[in-house]
């Protein structure tokens, strides 16, 4: 957040994420709560007084104050914000007129009203028969599409905000620590249910060594196979996508040096740099066009494509199976009462353990997390142990 020197750059306001302006590539601080409704209702309308009463009806709701007096604090704090953050040449003015308040910016630089005009493009060229077009249109109207600023059901404008947190998010690589931590919980739990089950029908003999390292064979491939499928599916959706975006690269160039065109504005760079730097992208190499609309555009990496599907499949194999290995450990050397007693320790210390690597992700206190999994696990476990029992009594 930018608290101190004023930023010099371009200016753009989101509506359609959480409320608030960038200048240039770094976050302006305008305040929290009713001071960014204030701030939405006047983007909504930018460059137009909103009268006093609308923006008293919008930031309360159906429980306005006796007066409109509450509502200038909030205004003089936004302003005052803009004079501290944004250089004077690029600060909008925020003027008190005509019994509203206005706020002079431009309505292509507010996230909102250029995903309404890309909209209504994209709809002019699906009417002419442009599909194509239509279609490219429409991805870039919904790119920055994160519904965050939306009316509560008592009228009120609500404006989410981001945690004061937010850079722990990026610290943490989540998505593969959550895939690490439920691959190996899958492996776990399910075939510690499984491994309980044929013991409470078996005593505990050779049946459960077979049927556990059956259920880690079996459960790890279907692991390895979807996720297989799931990466691979990925990239063969990007790839598609990227061939559609080399059929518009040849046939509408001209188009897509339009849309490329207001990428780079929309990313801060002055009209005539960007029209420049469009037209040598896409009058330039036909391999670099279509790279670098491939990663404007449509945010794709095509070095990427969403990763390996070998890789994804080896590690979930890898994952499920190590999870799975632990009930079935103390069958390797023992049978009997012995055997799966220490299946169930070896399990419930397994089970605590992924628990509060959870909370990494979660950020609950170890000891709840892994506590509550220990009794999820053992209580699967437990069900599964006693249904064993009663059926291997009835068979017997």
């Amino acid at each position: 957040m930018v608290d101190g020197p004023r930023s010099v750059g371009p200016l753009r306001w989101t509506l359609l994420g959480p409320v608030g302006l960038r200048v240039g590539e770094q976050a302006v601080d305008l305040g929290r709560g009713k001071q960014l409704c204030v701030l939405a209702a006047l983007l909504t309308t930018p460059g137009q007084v909103v009268p006093v009463t609308t923006l008293v009806e919008r930031v309360w709701g159906d429980r306005p104050p006796r007066s409109a007096t509450p509502l200038a604090p909030y205004v003089t704090r936004l302003r005052n914000r803009l004079e501290a953050a944004v250089a004077a040449g690029d600060r909008p003015a925020l003027r008190h007129q005509a019994g509203g308040y206005r706020l002079d910016c431009a309505a292509d630089g507010v996230d909102l009203h250029r995903a309404r005009r890309l909209a209504a493009s994209a709809r002019s060229a699906r009417d002419s028969g442009d599909d194509l077009r239509a279609a490219s249109l429409f991805r870039r109207a919904l790119a920055d599409w994160s519904p965050v600023a939306t009316r509560t059901s008592d009228g009120r404008l609500h404006v989410a905000m981001p945690s004061p947190l937010e850079g722990r998010h990026r610290m943490l690589d989540g998505n593969a620590l959550r895939a690490a931590v439920l691959g190996a919980n899958d492996g776990l739990v399910s075939n510690f249910s499984l491994v309980m089950g044929v013991a409470g029908a078996s005593a505990g003999g050779a049946p459960v060594l077979v049927a556990g390292l059956a259920g880690l064979l079996a459960g790890s491939l279907s692991m390895a196979l979807g996720e297989w499928l799931s990466v691979q599916s990925a990239r063969e959706l990007y790839e598609s996508q990227i061939a559609t975006e080399s059929v518009e690269l040849a046939s509408f160039p001209r188009e897509e040096e339009e849309e490329l065109r207001l990428i780079y504005e929309a990313k801060g760079l002055d009209a005539e740099r960007a029209r420049d730097l469009a037209r040598r992208v896409i009058e330039g190499d036909a391999a670099t066009a279509l790279d670098t609309m491939s990663r404007e555009e449509l945010g794709i990496d095509p070095d990427e494509l969403g990763g390996s599907a070998w890789v994804a499949a080896g590690t979930s194999f890898v994952l499920f199976a190590t999870g799975a290995i632990i009930p079935v450990l103390p069958f390797l050397i023992g049978a009997g009462a012995g055997a799966i007693v220490a299946s169930a320790v070896m399990s419930g210390v397994a089970l605590f353990a992924l628990g509060a690597a959870i909370t990494l992700l979660t950020g609950r206190h170890p000891l709840f997390a892994g506590l509550r999994q220990v009794g999820f696990g053992m209580a699967a476990a437990a069900i599964t142990f006693g249904i064993g029992t009663l059926l291997g009594t009835a068979i017997g």
